[in-house]
């Protein structure tokens, strides 16, 4: 009840900001980059984003804005999570729906942070996204509205404890990952080290997969794939490969 009625509420998410993006000469998008790019970001420009504003972007930031829509549906539609329900031993819930979701919204976060100011403002509209969809699953469960406040507040501290946890994990060893995904994913509650060892390896995967996606491309369509959560052989993803020698050494 609260997945498949609301995919039909983020398509019409991102048909309403399409709609709004082509209303008047305003919301032209040009794929040409604007005059103003990160490596020639001015002083005053500088000044606006101390003060909490965005400045001039590469590209028009409607476009951007959809493309993040676009992103985020990519977590919410492109991802089994039957399948990661069944192989993690998680309760069909709205939460456990949120756990799955924020770990997919997070990899794209840490792709994304990596193109610029662009990427920074296009990180913003994806996290907008996802709040504003999990607060519609939680009216259309007929949450009312003061446990659906509680509800939300509970979801950011977790949501943000679970992005410094990953961000941490991603930038150390596997130990580190697979304790904040042993603490968020799983809520402290895997009985089974296989479980674990899966998904830390999905995210892995997943990670080398997506920097190989292309920046621009990201920014302008916001289209995301997800390799499948059981691959076989997947660990020769991970491996670099081993350079073969002749008998010469050479």
């Amino acid at each position: 009840m609260y997945r498949r009625p609301l995919q039909s509420v983020v398509r019409k998410i991102i048909n309403v900001s399409a709609s709004r993006a082509t209303y008047g000469k305003l919301f032209n998008v040009k794929e040409t980059p604007q005059a103003a790019t990160e490596e020639e970001v001015g002083a005053f420009t500088k000044v606006i984003e101390a003060m909490g504003f965005t400045g001039p972007l590469k590209y028009n930031k409607w476009k951007i804005k959809i493309a993040a829509l676009r992103m985020y549906t990519c977590c919410v539609e492109r991802v089994n999570y039957d399948e990661f329900f069944e192989k993690c031993s998680l309760p069909d819930t709205l939460n456990s729906w949120f756990l799955v979701a924020q770990l997919h919204v997070w990899m794209c976060l840490v792709r994304m942070r990596q193109q610029g100011r662009e990427g920074k403002y296009m990180c913003r509209y994806i996290v907008h996204s996802m709040w504003e969809d999990v607060e519609q699953r939680s009216k259309i469960m007929g949450i009312d509205a003061i446990h659906r406040k509680e509800s939300m507040r509970a979801m950011t501290e977790t949501f943000y404890a679970a992005i410094f946890g990953y961000d941490e994990g991603i930038l150390s060893d596997d130990g580190v990952l697979a304790a904040a995904l042993w603490r968020n994913m799983f809520n402290r509650q895997c009985e089974d080290p296989r479980q674990l060892e899966l998904i830390l390896e999905y995210v892995r995967k997943q990670m080398q997969f997506i920097d190989t996606l292309d920046g621009e491309d990201l920014l302008l369509t916001g289209e995301v794939k997800w390799r499948p959560l059981l691959e076989k052989d997947a660990q020769s993803i991970l491996k670099v490969p081993t350079p073969t020698y002749n008998d010469a050494g050479l």
